[in-house]
C-alpha cells in the first residue's frame, strides 16, 4: 500500500528489542515480554554495533509456515527507554521497493526524467541490474558497512576486519558503464533508510585499489553517482532528499 508522498506499509511495523544476533539470518528478538527468532534481512554486519539490547522495527511474514515469523526492518542507536526515537533500516530487499515506488510518482525527477516507464531487475551483460527507467540503467546499492551516525556510549562495538566481497559491486559497476555504449545515462544510486550526510567510504576492502580504479574508470566513461536518504517509521518510508555526489 502506497501514496503519492510516501510509501505507507500494509501494516504498521513493530516496535521490539534486539537481544542477540545468532547467525547471519537470525536475530533473536523480544515483542512485548517474548523472545522470537526474527529474519535479518542484511547478512552483513551493520556498522561496527553488537546486535545486542538494540530497539527495532519489525514486520510480520504473511507465510504462515515460516519459521522465522518476523522480519527486521529497522534499528535504533538510542536508548530503549528514549521516545522517540531514530531509525536506521536494515533490509536492502526492501530499498528497491521504496526507490520504485518514488520513481513511478515522480518525486526523482531531478535524477531521472517523469513520465518513463520503470522496469525492474533488467539483465545487462551478465549481471541483472535493478532498474531501467526509460534509456537509463539504474543500480541501486545500501551501504550498512559503517553507519555515519554518533552512537551513545551505551552501544557497545566490535573490531572491524576488511570487507572482501566486492566482486558483485565491481561487476554491475562495469556493465553500467558499458551500457553508456547503447544508452544515455547509468546511475549508480546509494541508497540510505536514515539520513545519512554525505556517502564515504570508510571501511577498507582486501582489494581497495582495485575497486577505487573500477569506479573511477566508469566515472570517466560517464556514470553518474547519487544518493538518496529515506526515513522509515513504523508507518511509512519518506523521502528526505537526494543529490549526486561527485567522487574525485
Amino acid at each position: 500500500m502506497n501514496d503519492n508522498n510516501a510509501y505507507v506499509f500494509e501494516e504498521p511495523l513493530i516496535e521490539g528489542l534486539i537481544l542477540k544476533r545468532r547467525n547471519r539470518f537470525v536475530l533473536e528478538v523480544q515483542i512485548e515480554g517474548s523472545t522470537y527468532d526474527s529474519h535479518c534481512p542484511t547478512t552483513g554486519r551493520i556498522g561496527d554495533i553488537v546486535l545486542s539490547n538494540i530497539p527495532c522495527l519489525l514486520s510480520r511474514s504473511k507465510d504462515k509456515a515460516r519459521k522465522t515469523p518476523f522480519t527486521v526492518e529497522a534499528i535504533s542507536l538510542d536508548l530503549p527507554s528514549e521516545e522517540p526515537k531514530h531509525w536506521i533500516g536494515i533490509n536492502q530487499n526492501a530499498a528497491n521497493r521504496y526507490v520504485e515506488h518514488f520513481l513511478k510518482n515522480g518525486s526523482l525527477s531531478m535524477m531521472v526524467e517523469n513520465n518513463n516507464e520503470v522496469l525492474r531487475e533488467q539483465k545487462l551483460g551478465v549481471s541483472k541490474l535493478d532498474f531501467l527507467v526509460g534509456d537509463t540503467y539504474l543500480e541501486v546499492k545500501t551501504p550498512l558497512l559503517h553507519l555515519q551516525v554518533e552512537y551513545g556510549s551505551h552501544i557497545k562495538t566490535q573490531k572491524m576486519s576488511p570487507f572482501n566481497s566486492t566482486d558483485r559491486f565491481v561487476k554491475h559497476i562495469n556493465e553500467l558503464a558499458n551500457s553508456l555504449e547503447k544508452n544515455q545515462r547509468a546511475i549508480l544510486l546509494n541508497c540510505f533508510i536514515y539520513d545519512n550526510p554525505g556517502f564515504r567510504v570508510s571501511v577498507k576492502s582486501t582489494n581497495d585499489n582495485l575497486v577505487k580504479t573500477q569506479v573511477e574508470k566508469s566515472i570517466q566513461k560517464g556514470v553518474e553517482i547519487w544518493q538518496v536518504n529515506f526515513r522509515i517509521t513504523q508507518t511509512k518510508v519518506e523521502l528526505i532528499r537526494y543529490f549526486p555526489i561527485n567522487i574525485s
